[in-house]
């Protein structure tokens, strides 16, 4: 017979436990499955040990640029202890995980999830049935259609690799790339990156990129632009990498090829047929509350959702909508104003709020500010030329509509601009706030 549930939820990273605590102190039943370890791909395989080892090269820059301005001595990455770090805050997580579910009454379950019925589903051959069915299932790569693709590694087989390869080429120029490529190339790797676009990071202003482009060029990472991988093939001394662009064919060596040309929701294994939730390529169908409009039952979060950014702190709203909405009555819909947006690049890169091209697509009338600074005091202090801005100011309203950083402390200032705009701040309002100095916030009012 069938365990019976009022929530089943599918996945564990952070969606999935704030929709599951939220439900399940409201007095639901709930069960909630995993195939792989609990905690998700923020705390196990992405966001927190990825800033475990951007910390550790972070150092490693700083002190190499204040060389010859009081610091001296040679600094370099010990991989292995850096990945022994990295693991005592990742290690001890999935069990923590599953025993503040124990303790919450919430029932776990280890296996791959599918469904059977609209309101049923196995776990490796046991049965559940569901008033409600969360996906919370995360992401993974996309498949690119290319010979040789099962020799990629994932951003997984990086972050716990034990030993640092000579050379990585990196498929795709995205947060992946820029991040993982900031931190081995800072650790000695020859790095590569093959990227089809026409510019890295698309999801950041385009003067700011080039900007960071720069330090890219410093740290000696190599760069392809307009260049699409055809095959990987492994040969004695480890990959080769084919290629095309607009100078021709090319073949890059590498002992470790990383996948970094984008992510989907994972929702393959879940048979959506059989449970009646629609999908479009590769997409779940949703309406406004994050509800299945072809299974009402079907509720879906963070990055199976896809309906806001790919980013932690989405995920947790997203939850916090569905929980209110499954014990409420569909009444509470999420909103992604001002949600910030920060590549881990050393120095890192943010954005808030709209570009000046989604800006003149809705046809706002805006001031734009904006300034390459590295002669200003926090990136002399920090001996760091790579540090500039660019913020927009709606000329009707002073309200501030989209913020631009790249430089020291830019994914911390970037969250005052965040501020500013989900609440309706205007550029006044941050001008005549009294920030302490020196800071990186201290330099907001020269910015607007």
């Amino acid at each position: 017979m069938a365990e019976q549930y009022d929530l089943v939820v599918i996945g564990t990273g952070t969606a999935a436990m704030v929709a599951a605590m939220r439900v399940r102190a409201a007095g639901w039943s709930v069960a909630i499955i995993d195939y792989r370890p609990f905690g998700g791909t923020c705390a196990l395989r992405g966001c927190d040990p990825k800033k475990m080892l951007v910390g550790g090269a972070s150092a490693l820059d700083h002190a190499r640029r204040m060389r010859g301005n009081g610091v001296a001595g040679d600094v370099h990455i010990d991989w292995p202890e850096l990945i022994a770090f990295k693991r005592t805050f990742t290690d001890p997580v999935p069990e923590k995980h599953e025993h503040r579910y124990d303790e919450k009454g919430i029932h776990t379950y280890r296996g791959h999830a599918r469904f059977t019925g609209r309101n049923s589903l196995t776990v490796d051959g046991e049965s559940l049935e569901a008033r409600h069915v969360l996906i919370a299932a995360g992401a993974e790569p996309i498949r690119l259609g290319i010979p040789g693709e099962e020799y990629f590694a994932t951003n997984e087989d990086f972050l716990a690799m034990e030993r640092l390869p000579r050379r990585i080429v990196l498929v795709g120029g995205g947060y992946i790339a820029s991040e993982f490529s900031h931190i081995a190339a800072r650790a000695g790797v020859q790095v590569t990156i093959l990227q089809r676009g026409k510019r890295m990071l698309g999801h950041f202003d385009p003067d700011l990129v080039g900007w960071l482009m720069d330090k890219f060029r410093e740290i000696r990472v190599d760069v392809r632009l307009r260049t699409t991988v055809s095959a990987i093939e492994k040969d004695h001394a480890g990959f080769v990498v084919r290629a095309s662009s607009e100078g021709g064919d090319a073949t890059f060596d590498a002992d470790l090829v990383v996948h970094s040309a984008g992510r989907a929701p994972a929702l393959d294994a879940l048979d959506l047929e059989a449970g009646g939730v629609a999908a479009e390529k590769g997409r779940l169908k949703l309406n406004e509350y994050l509800q299945s409009v072809s299974n009402a039952a079907v509720y879906a979060a963070g990055d199976a959702a896809q309906e806001g950014p790919p980013l932690t702190p989405v995920s947790s709203h997203d939850a916090k909508m569905v929980a209110a909405n499954l014990l409420e009555g569909n009444r509470h819909r999420p909103d992604y104003r001002g949600v910030p947006s920060v590549a881990f690049t050393i120095p890192p890169i943010a954005a808030v709020g709209l570009s000046e091209e989604q800006a003149r697509q809705q046809d706002l009338k805006f001031q734009t500010k904006s300034q390459k600074a590295s002669d200003w005091f926090t990136a002399r202090q920090a001996v760091e030329k790579t540090y500039g801005f660019k913020v927009m100011v709606e000329d009707d309203t002073g309200r501030i509509i989209g913020a631009h950083l790249v430089g020291p402390h830019a994914d911390e200032v970037i969250n005052l601009f965040a501020l500013a705009i989900r609440h309706d701040l205007t550029a006044d309002n941050l001008k005549t706030t009294m920030f302490a100095y020196p800071t990186g916030a201290s330099d907001i009012g020269y910015m607007l």
